[in-house]
């Protein structure tokens, strides 16, 4: 099983300022390699302490500069706030830098406040993810990029460097979190990406659904799709599930507030309306219980629990790529370096032994 982290660089300190929050998580990538993980990937986000990764491609940059050999994910570039072409340019001179090390994960965003603050009608995102997507993927095959569509009119132009020669299969990602992003990410052809919101099973007829699409389109089997915790990792299982409780709880407040779950908003939004069953779902069952429910979801434990919690899930859900936030919620920050060098010293070999195994449905 392969195994990632990501960084998040949410600042939810009431006395830690953003350059420390930054750095040290920063410092937490470069790290990874050290610790055995497979990859180190990095979110988008802007505006708020939500999240402080406004261009995780430079950040990527930065980590090709500090390492050798773990790949640098993308989880993932928000395409409607970004010019496709730009994109294409800054990921093949990642890739340049990197050795073809870029993973590239692409999503469509969800926060309104941040698709305000970039003057986006958040009704156009899914059009403009799905027009962006195909334009990005032929850009970085054949290393120019032209449009003519509805939101894109771009005329063709050469990027230089031009493709650095590495092969993109397997390393085209993107975030599948609603119904109608699953065909979406079919259609492309990339590895689904999604992030632990409740019981695995329920995630798991999503992954199937994305398996069983990508199969009729391309006539291919899909690689392993890329499932991110928020994860805790401690000796003590007791201690363990009091910060996992504590400082998970805190994080799935963040969502609500970074996202505006508590709003009406999303079933006007088109795209989104799915969102709005699971925010009455959440308003119903309240949010302590909510949250609650969003801590059992994740991965935290001892070494040895955490190890078979993946076990369990890849035993139902066939091969799996596994991926880790550490720093979340107002986790101390020397408590979350101390679970990721743990995680890293006694989970990333018991995953790296799971061999691997047909998806469930072959």
């Amino acid at each position: 099983m392969d195994v990632g982290m990501l960084l998040v660089f949410q600042n939810w300190f009431e006395d830690v300022s953003d350059h420390e929050v930054f750095t040290r998580e920063l410092e937490m990538g470069v790290l990874g390699e050290q610790y055995g993980f497979d990859s180190v990937w990095s979110a988008e986000h802007h505006f708020d302490d939500y999240s402080m990764c406004p261009d995780n491609l430079q950040i990527m940059a930065y980590l090709a500069g500090r390492t050798s050999k773990i790949k640098l994910g993308t989880g993932a570039v928000i395409l409607p706030w970004n010019d496709p072409l730009r994109v294409v340019e800054k990921a093949i001179m990642l890739d340049h830098m990197s050795n073809g090390r870029l993973l590239l994960g692409m999503g469509r965003g969800l926060a309104k406040m941040e698709y305000e603050g970039f003057r986006v009608d958040m009704n156009e995102s899914r059009e403009r993810f799905d027009e962006a997507a195909a334009m990005i993927i032929r850009g970085l095959q054949n290393g120019y990029v032209e449009n003519d569509g509805k939101y894109y009119k771009q005329p063709r132009v050469t990027v230089r460097p031009g493709p650095a020669g590495h092969s993109w299969e397997g390393r085209i990602f993107g975030v599948a979190m609603s119904p109608d992003s699953i065909p979406a990410v079919a259609e492309l052809g990339a590895q689904m990406m999604t992030f632990m919101q409740y019981d695995f099973a329920q995630h798991l007829e999503a992954i199937d659904r994305w398996r069983g699409l990508h199969r009729e389109k391309h006539g291919t089997e899909p690689g392993a799709p890329l499932i991110q915790d928020f994860v805790y990792c401690h000796e003590d299982p007791e201690e363990a599930k009091r910060i996992a409780h504590e400082h998970i709880s805190r994080y799935f407040l963040s969502v609500i507030k970074h996202y505006d779950f508590a709003g009406s908003h999303w079933r006007e939004t088109k795209g989104y309306e799915a969102y709005q069953a699971g925010a009455d779902m959440i308003r119903e069952a309240g949010m302590e219980a909510a949250a609650g429910a969003y801590v059992d979801a994740n991965i935290w434990g001892t070494p040895e629990e955490i190890v078979e919690k993946y076990a369990a899930r890849r035993e139902q859900g066939g091969e799996l790529m596994a991926n880790a936030a550490f720093c979340f919620g107002g986790l101390p920050l020397d408590k979350a370096e101390a679970s990721m060098r743990l995680f890293g010293e006694k989970v990333v070999p018991q995953l790296h032994k799971m061999s691997s195994r047909a998806p469930a449905g072959v």
